[in-house]
């Protein structure tokens, strides 16, 4: 998307946050004292979540406070993410961990993204390219529509009641509790029922995550001579799918196990399951689809690409 420089004077930027550990602690114990109590009765070290609630806070303060001299500045908690709407022009920075840039970019419409790495030495920061101390830099340049960017190709999810769902990551298709999945499968001309703990549909920015540690499994299952390789390119125009633990028996198969989908392919998933059958994205639980008996989730790469400012 070609997108023309933002007014200064009109820019809006939405700095998104995610509550730490400390905070969720506080919130399920009701006062800090008593988390302390319960971790530390645990044998488990209570002052690192303080230090990271300290450090994490610090640093949303401090890009705050770089970015409010430059334009109108609004946080936002990820709790919030998908009831939100973003402006055509509003630039998005996310101070956080990797999962939370994913978790933002599938409710954006070709917003650039910044990633700030609040505490380097405990985040890897793949997504998260820059330092506290960059904000205001790399927001003038944004502004400016003088930066680089990478595109992320998205996975969509539509289901045939009209209701879809878009992934960064990856989808997840089958049970929500800890039970089997029922499901017919069709890919390209083939069908198969399954019987599984759940498909995994992942695009090339989630490959080397949760795609990546059940490809072992699906090699196991298809036997020697396969070799697979989970990674790709995140702007490549092709998702990967794989399946958790497929069961054979006498009516559920194993062949359709792993597999590619492109803009020339189709894949159908068909739930058989009377009840608690969801499709979630990203790690998002909370915000899933029913996939229930009668349900029909038709898989295309989504026309929306994730901006991520690099």
């Amino acid at each position: 998307m070609n997108r023309q420089p933002i007014n200064r004077k009109d820019s809006k930027v939405i700095i998104v946050t995610r509550r730490t550990r400390y905070e969720e602690l506080v919130a399920q114990y009701n006062t800090e004292a008593q988390a302390k109590f319960v971790i530390e009765s645990r044998g488990a070290d209570f002052g690192d979540y303080v230090l990271e609630y300290q450090t994490y806070t610090n640093a949303v303060n401090q890009v705050g406070v770089a970015l409010k001299s430059a334009a109108r500045v609004q946080c936002l908690d990820r709790e919030f993410l998908p009831n939100f709407i973003f402006g055509p022009d509003d630039v998005v920075v996310v101070v956080g961990q990797d999962g939370l840039v994913a978790n933002t970019l599938k409710y954006l419409d070709g917003q650039p993204v910044v990633g700030i790495n609040p505490d380097p030495a405990r985040f890897d920061g793949v997504l998260l390219p820059f330092k506290v101390k960059d904000a205001s830099l790399i927001f003038s340049d944004v502004v400016k529509n003088k930066y680089q960017s990478k595109q992320i190709t998205m996975a969509k999810a539509v289901l045939n009641d009209g209701q879809e769902l878009l992934a960064v990551n990856d989808l997840f298709i089958g049970p929500r509790y800890q039970t089997s999945a029922r499901y017919e499968i069709q890919i390209n001309g083939q069908r198969e029922v399954q019987s599984s703990s759940g498909i995994i549909i992942s695009t090339g920015l989630g490959s080397t995550g949760w795609l990546k540690s059940v490809v072992a499994g699906a090699s196991g299952v298809m036997g020697s001579g396969h070799s697979l390789d989970a990674s790709f390119e995140w702007d490549a125009n092709q998702l990967k799918f794989v399946v958790r633990e497929p069961f054979p028996s006498q009516t559920t198969g194993t062949e359709l196990v792993y597999g590619s989908v492109d803009n020339n392919s189709a894949m159908t998933v068909s739930s058989l399951m009377a009840g608690n059958g969801v499709i979630f994205s990203d790690g998002m639980v909370d915000d899933f689809l029913e996939f229930n008996s009668g349900t029909v989730m038709r898989l295309n790469l989504s026309a929306e690409k994730g901006v991520i400012v690099t």
